[in-house]
């Protein structure tokens, strides 16, 4: 069942981000963003989150900032971005953007399967998030040095 963030299972979201990453913090080019604050939907079997998604709210756009899911292949992400797509459709909000790190080949695939496309690169952006961050590594996904971030995006509303 996919539920909004509330206050209700707030501390189920930030449990949820200590356990599967470590932190909430996520540095990506566009801000710094506790995502364990943000809006956005979980996906819970039983009382169990087993996928979410935080975005934030820009003047055009709604950034998706976190999709997860721990039990991959169930459709779970699909039907998280679905949701966030139909809030965005409601709300009149033109586009959706995320940032996805050179590394996730996994999350290019997905997004782009749904009709996201590249709209920019952002060279060492990753090693420039190490600056604030020390602890994200240097390598990533399949052994691919974690370096630069791309930005994609889906037009929702003209």
């Amino acid at each position: 069942m996919i539920q909004p963030i509330s206050e209700k299972n707030r501390q189920q979201v930030i449990d949820f981000f200590r356990e599967h990453w470590g932190s909430s913090q996520m540095i990506i080019s566009s801000g710094t963003y506790d995502c364990a604050m943000l809006d956005g939907y979980v996906y819970v079997e039983e009382t169990t989150i087993i996928g979410l998604v935080t975005y934030v709210l820009h003047a055009d756009s709604l950034e998706i900032i976190s999709l997860d899911s721990i039990q991959e292949g169930k459709g779970i992400g699909s039907r998280l971005m679905a949701e966030v797509e139909q809030f965005a459709m409601e709300q009149a909000i033109p586009k959706i953007e995320l940032i996805t790190t050179n590394d996730n080949l996994q999350a290019l695939k997905f997004n782009q399967k749904r009709g996201y496309r590249i709209t920019h690169i952002f060279p060492n952006a990753v090693m420039e998030a190490r600056k604030v961050k020390p602890t994200i590594p240097l390598i990533g996904n399949d052994g691919i040095p974690l370096l630069d971030e791309l930005k994609l995006q889906k037009k929702i509303v003209d």
